[in-house]
């Protein structure tokens, strides 16, 4: 009886070992990062700062490679498909994995087949106007919109992007009929909300910010449930207009399912480290990012949370994918 109690004591410690060890061994060769986008974008540039400094901290070379195609798609699918070692990790975007399931039939890659590692990276959306639309606040764009509906448009970089989606959201919590016009890209949307063929768009605080300090745009409200570090005096969608009302932009990174939850569990902390440094959230300031946080589990449950949220206005306004 005293044997077996021993062996029932030791039993958990000695399974344990092999992923203690092979926690402490890894990486024992160079990890490579896939960027499913184009090199210069955000995710291509939270890829490099991190890899950077993962290269320092764990010894092995994080090399990136950029696999671009299918609204990032083809990228996010050769993360879920590979090896459940942690030597391919990711960068997947909100869009990918909490967006896609609902605007694609078709995907390539199930969310089931990628593991949450950390989160990296938050954007800062912002809902703006031309300056020349009479509405001073949330509230008043709403009024705005109710008194003449059908007349007010919004503008997004393509059908299902973040801010489409976010407009959408808008329309729906609020009641309101907008017109959606999409563009090939953010820049040619933001440049027709400039000039006034648009009454609005959402856009991150990057992108926005410089022509609100111009005066060619106002700033109305941040897409978040926290007000922006960058602009505290703006209140908050969900503040002034619209309770609960939540429409944010992230980069996570990821692993194939079934990686080994000590290397998960590794990354996760050396991410943590790495993210509270000062420098890393200037770096990110200046792209508009906001530094990420917490464990695996939480960014699981973002990730139904925001499936389910953008699952319901996808399939409420009928929206397809270009």
């Amino acid at each position: 009886m005293m044997i077996k109690r021993r062996l029932a004591f030791l039993l958990p410690l000695l399974l344990a070992l092999p992923l203690a060890a092979h926690a402490q061994a890894y990486p024992a060769k160079p990890v490579h990062v896939i960027v499913p986008f184009a090199p210069g974008g955000p995710a291509d540039v939270v890829a490099r700062v991190l890899g950077q400094e993962f290269t320092e901290i764990l010894g092995q070379p994080f090399v990136v490679e950029n696999k671009v195609g299918a609204a990032g798609n083809i990228g996010v699918d050769l993360i879920a498909k590979a090896a459940p070692d942690g030597y391919t990790l990711g960068i997947v975007p909100v869009g990918n994995i909490a967006v896609n399931p609902s605007l694609f039939p078709a995907l390539p890659y199930k969310a089931s087949e990628l593991q949450p590692v950390a989160m990296l990276a938050t954007v800062e959306n912002v809902l703006v106007v031309n300056a020349a639309v009479p509405a001073k606040s949330v509230k008043e764009l709403l009024a705005l919109a109710r008194q003449k509906p059908g007349s007010l448009s919004f503008a997004s970089p393509g059908a299902g992007s973040q801010a489409h989606l976010a407009g959408e959201l808008m329309a729906l919590d609020a009641d309101l009929q907008l017109i959606h016009v999409p563009y090939k890209g953010i820049g040619p949307a933001l440049n027709d909300v400039v000039g006034g063929q648009v009454t609005m768009m959402f856009g991150s605080m990057s992108a926005v910010l410089p022509h609100v300090k111009s005066g060619k745009l106002r700033a109305l409200g941040v897409a978040s449930l926290k007000r922006s570090a960058t602009m505290p005096e703006l209140p908050t969608i969900a503040e002034h207009g619209l309770p609960g009302f939540e429409a944010v932009s992230w980069y996570a990174l990821m692993a194939p399912a079934a990686t080994p939850k000590a290397v998960v569990d590794r990354l996760n902390a050396e991410s943590a480290r790495v993210l509270a440094k000062p420098e890393m959230k200037e770096k990110f300031a200046v792209l508009g990012l906001e530094p990420g946080s917490g464990t695996p589990q939480q960014i699981v449950a973002t990730i139904q949370t925001e499936t389910a949220r953008w699952a319901d206005v996808i399939k409420k306004k009928n929206i397809k994918p270009e």
